[in-house]
């Protein structure tokens, strides 16, 4: 016999890796984990018999020869099929697109990529080999790549993706379903949780990242706790979330993070709890644990790990092109049109700053025919400014807020740089 397996508690992605695979080894039996990730649970019950897959258990009389696995590379994670199939004598195949990771299968064909999602690895090879697939198979793996690419918002996003996708709405994926299959919170449950929770969140600022923090104990595990969090994360818009979930009949502690940072990296951090995922979804398991002590070494760790936030003065451009307030327009249009500027600050004869003058501001008093006016005449001296220890959260506020494009830094009344739009976007591409 040969079999397609994938992770333990099986996610959307993982089983639209399952699904196209089929194609790839029409050969081969996909097996289904004994745990299906709460999200993938409505998706598994509506096709369970489309997708036909064989119960682990039901593989303790057979020969297995060849194991095809998908969206895992390390054995801890398809232990439950090697316990009950052996592991000696396999030939083993891995489709996986946590690059990242360790390979715990010695001589292996290992395919591997840079993908947003795993489904998008195996859909590049049906796209190679011209194979159709059914509209019930695009429409559960169009639902994998959604699920792992954060409807194409998250940071591992590619243009294979992209390219995947609509190969599988040529073969008609049903987009309404997908939407369907990707609702967070589907349980009555789940709902009066988020409620709970969202009452008794608590934000701390550690070394300059805005982190929000939820302890939780309940009696025993309930399934779809990560849809809880993720969706407090959406609405808060923090730079990290990390729900703990204590379970009181097992003693049990789970962690579960969402980062919005790439410097927030959730593996790092949750690896001395034994976690695992990716770097801004991560979770953590850890038995016989006290609660309370599980939150505090969190904090501690975070405490320790966290590199400290980027501030103004990070980012700012510090050799200021700056005017005089007594230069008139026309003066300063000459030198903004030499210096490409749109706009900049104004000083005064003591070198102080003063005011700010923009390209609008210019207009205007071309339009007023008042060009030999002094610049003071027509500069902003309600400043908005920020001090150099400005975390980017609240430079953001700024510049959004009150619709500026200069924002400049000061300290003590001295000018120390200024932070532009393009400062901004610059920033927000790497952190």
């Amino acid at each position: 016999m040969k079999i397609i397996v994938g992770h333990t508690n099986m996610d959307l992605d993982c089983i639209g890796s399952i699904v196209l695979a089929k194609y790839l080894y029409p050969d081969h039996i996909p097996v289904m984990s004994r745990l299906i990730h709460p999200a993938a649970k409505n998706l598994v019950n509506l096709y369970q018999y489309h997708l036909n897959f064989k119960p682990v258990d039901e593989l303790k009389e057979e020969n297995v020869e060849r194991v095809v696995i998908v969206d895992t590379r390390s054995y801890s994670r398809v232990k439950e099929y090697f316990e009950v199939i052996g592991r000696d004598g396999k030939e083993i195949v891995i489709y996986d697109h946590h690059a990242a990771d360790s390979c715990d299968f010695e001589g292996a064909e290992v395919h591997e990529g840079d993908y947003g999602s795993n489904t998008t690895m195996i859909g590049l090879e049906l796209i190679k080999n011209r194979v159709a697939v059914s509209p019930k198979d695009a429409t559960i793996a169009l639902t994998g790549i959604y699920a792992d690419t954060g409807n194409f918002t998250h940071d591992n996003v590619r243009e294979d993706d992209f390219r995947v996708s609509s190969y599988l709405l040529k073969h008609y994926a049903d987009i309404k379903l997908v939407n369907n299959f990707l609702k967070s919170l589907k349980e009555d449950y789940q709902v009066s949780l988020f409620h709970d929770i969202m009452n008794t969140l608590v934000w701390q600022d550690i070394n300059g990242h805005q982190i929000v923090f939820s302890y939780y104990s309940m009696e025993k595990q309930a399934a779809g706790l990560a849809a809880v969090v993720e969706e407090i994360f959406n609405i808060e818009k923090p730079d990290a979330i990390f729900g703990v979930f204590h379970f009181e009949k097992n003693d049990n502690t789970v962690i579960i993070g969402r980062s919005g940072k790439n410097v927030i990296d959730l593996i790092e951090i949750l690896k001395p709890f034994g976690g695992g995922g990716h770097a801004k979804a991560a979770s953590a398991l850890i038995k016989q644990g006290e609660g309370r002590e599980v939150f505090r070494n969190l904090l501690d760790t975070l405490s320790r790990q966290l590199q400290h936030a980027i501030t103004a003065e990070d980012m700012m451009t510090k050799d200021v092109i700056t005017i005089k307030d007594s230069w008139t327009l026309k003066e300063a249009s000459i030198y903004f049109e030499e210096m490409d500027l749109s706009g900049t600050p104004v000083l005064n004869d003591k070198g102080d700053l003063c005011g700010m003058l923009t390209l609008r501001d210019i207009m205007k008093g071309r339009k007023q025919n008042q060009m030999n006016s002094p610049v003071k005449a027509y500069m902003r001296t309600k400043l908005i400014t920020c001090s150099p220890g400005a975390n980017m959260r609240e430079i953001e506020n700024y510049l959004f807020i009150n619709s500026i494009g200069h924002l400049p830094v000061i300290d003590n009344g001295r000018l120390l740089g200024i932070i532009t739009r393009a400062d901004l976007l610059n920033y927000l591409k790497i952190i």
